[in-house]
């Protein structure tokens, strides 16, 4: 009997009673299908690792709830919200600044920052640098790291939102 029988075989018996299970903790079809699927496809990649194989059908209940506790953990910590519920959350920004925004300008802005902020900044938007590789570079610690970039986008942020006086068309070009 080849593996592909076996998974086929293993889906036939155990997809309607894993299906329940999903629907009971989700009550959503669609998501329910989509733990279901999600459980298998764990299976495939990890199954092998399960030794003793009159332990399937717990291991797959086991593998739904954990993927399914996983997926609620997602959702509080990052949850779809649409833009029309946060609106009022978001930063004022201008029209004419959205107009002038370029990597020009951003650099500029940049070097108007307070020094302790350029260098994580730069590091770590223009690098491509880790925290962890911006603190062994800087040598400070990581912490120190998160809150000068945190502070620094906050600065910049301001930066780049002040207004610009607007110049000639002549000046622009110069």
């Amino acid at each position: 009997m080849s593996s592909e029988t076996d998974f086929e075989s293993l889906v036939n018996t155990f997809y309607p009673s894993l299906y329940r299970f999903a629907f009971s903790l989700t009550r959503d079809e669609s998501e329910a299908g989509d733990l279901t699927q999600e459980t298998f496809y764990i299976w495939a990649v990890k199954g092998h690792q399960l030794q003793d194989k009159t332990k399937v059908k717990s291991w797959l209940f086991t593998t739904l709830y954990r993927e399914c506790l996983g997926r609620r953990r997602k959702l509080i910590r990052f949850p779809h919200l649409e833009l029309a519920q946060v609106e009022d959350e978001l930063p004022e920004i201008s029209p004419v600044a959205s107009e002038c925004l370029d990597a020009s300008s951003a650099l500029r802005a940049l070097s108007k920052l307070n020094e302790a902020f350029q260098a994580p900044i730069a590091l770590f938007y223009l690098e491509d640098y880790s925290y962890p590789e911006i603190a062994q570079i800087l040598e400070i610690p990581l912490g120190t790291v998160k809150s000068r970039i945190s502070r620094g986008i906050a600065q910049l942020q301001r930066l780049m939102a002040e207004p610009k006086p607007h110049l000639s068309e002549r000046q622009a070009r110069e």
